[in-house]
């Protein structure tokens, strides 16, 4: 049986992966699972619920509501709030667990089911294993006065808006970091459409705001971090400094520059890291990416004195490299960046606002950027082929050796079988996209021989 947890919940399609049963189930089974590891110490165990702006959201949020009360549970229901918002209130108010209802920038007919631990941070796959090994067991019901209860607490919101604009502060040592700043955000119509703007004009910029109307059917529909044609046009068409778009629950951003080129996850995460090692928080002087940075980040960050730490794919192994050993910055390509003296997990909305801080001292975002490098990358996935083997078949590893040899320190070449499906992804980086191509080309069609399925 397929492993019910991926690798940020679970998720699938709402009311028919993703039911009320299964919300009331697993909420039921992630209390007693922490209960048994002592998190609730003896006390009634609080959680922190949210969700993003999904219809299905509404019933999801209240089976979970129903099964952690069930279970003896006080759950504080703070309604529409960013992933990372749950994530900041678990920690700040001393909840025992925290649960968000979102399924990020999938389409709005998919939802998802994710937790977060005492403290603000994501399960480990032990924890995740438990939980899902404790449904359908048989367990003792609490009765009267021993039941949770649900209270409305979507006041608590504001306290988030507050933590991320006193961050940007702090990073900045600046009381509106952002003034002068004219930006635009995409809001993708998810849970980001009223914090979002309100932190960034608590720190003092001047923002205009697209896609922000969620009617519970639009999220991420041709909007947000997934589709940034719209903002890139708004950026030009309005002078705006720079723009940024988020997921549906914001737990990642992109960005566009003043001349609506795009800025992508190891641009931001280069010139973060780059002003944190001037400022003297970089821990280590250490940035932790994935096995899918360009390399030219790495190039970048070399010249900047700074070291990189590869992780797997996934901002989970991102946050396990950083918590282990005790750094500051990490982040994906794909947006998510984790500032660690800030945050438990990626934070669009506080990406942004550090991003403007950077920004703010009258050298444009392209400018920064333009200190980081992209090569040409190339990227193919190679379907109905036995992942597997990937790693241990001597036709696939002798082309990618061979491969790596010519390219030598001007190129990469990367490898991945895909957690879910029967596919091979395969990733090589060069000095121009016609090298990259032709190396991606001939690397897939030696995967596709040598690993087809019989």
């Amino acid at each position: 049986m397929a492993r019910l947890f991926g690798t940020d919940g679970v998720r699938g399609l709402a009311n028919r992966d993703i039911t009320a049963e299964l919300a009331v189930d697993l909420s039921v089974s992630a209390a007693r699972v922490l209960a048994q590891r002592g998190d609730f110490a003896g006390h009634r165990p609080r959680a922190i619920l949210g969700r993003d702006t999904r219809v299905s959201g509404q019933f999801l949020s209240h089976a979970v509501a129903a099964g952690l009360a069930s279970a003896g549970v006080e759950v504080l229901d703070v309604g529409v709030l960013p992933t990372p918002g749950i994530s900041f209130l678990t920690a700040s108010t001393g909840a025992d667990l925290g649960v968000v209802i979102s399924a990020s920038h999938n389409p709005m007919p998919d939802n998802g089911i994710k937790f977060f631990a005492r403290g603000g941070h994501k399960l480990d796959d032990g924890i995740e294993d438990a939980i899902e090994a404790e449904l359908g067991v048989q367990w003792s019901r609490p009765t009267g006065e021993a039941v949770g209860t649900i209270r409305d607490a979507s006041d608590l919101a504001q306290q988030y808006v507050d933590h991320v604009v006193a961050a940007v502060q702090d990073f900045s040592g600046k009381d509106r970091p952002l003034e002068g700043l004219s930006l635009v955000i995409d809001a993708a119509h998810g849970a980001a459409s009223v914090v979002g703007p309100a932190a960034l004009r608590g720190a003092g910029a001047q923002v205009h705001v697209m896609h922000a109307s969620p009617d519970g059917l639009n999220i991420n529909d041709n909007a947000g971090s997934t589709h940034m044609e719209a903002l890139r046009v708004e950026v030009v068409a309005r002078g705006a400094d720079f723009g940024v778009a988020y997921d549906g629950d914001a737990d990642r951003c992109l960005a566009v520059d003043h001349t609506g080129a795009m800025v992508n996850g190891d641009e931001i995460m280069g010139l973060l890291a780059i002003a944190m090692k001037e400022s003297g928080t970089l821990y280590h002087d250490t940035l932790v990416a994935t096995v899918m940075s360009n390399l030219g980040l790495h190039r970048a960050m070399t010249r900047a004195g700074i070291s990189v730490i590869e992780a797997a794919v996934g901002d989970r192994y991102v946050l396990e490299a950083m918590r282990e050993g005790g750094y500051t910055l990490g982040g994906e390509q794909s947006g998510h960046v984790i500032a660690s003296q800030y945050a438990t997990t990626g934070d669009g909305i506080l990406t942004s606002l550090l991003m403007g801080a950077c920004v703010s001292d009258g050298v444009s975002l392209r400018e920064h950027c333009d200190a980081i490098e992209s090569l040409p990358q190339v990227m193919t996935n190679i379907k109905d082929v036995d992942r597997a083997r990937v790693y241990s078949d001597p036709r696939v590893q002798a082309a990618v050796t061979a491969v790596r040899k010519e390219l030598g320190d001007a190129g990469r070449v990367l490898l991945r079988p895909s957690g879910t499906e029967p596919l091979v992804r395969v990733m090589v980086e060069a000095e121009t996209d016609e090298i990259a191509r032709r190396h991606a080309d001939d690397l897939a069609a030696v995967v596709r021989n040598s690993l087809a399925l019989p």
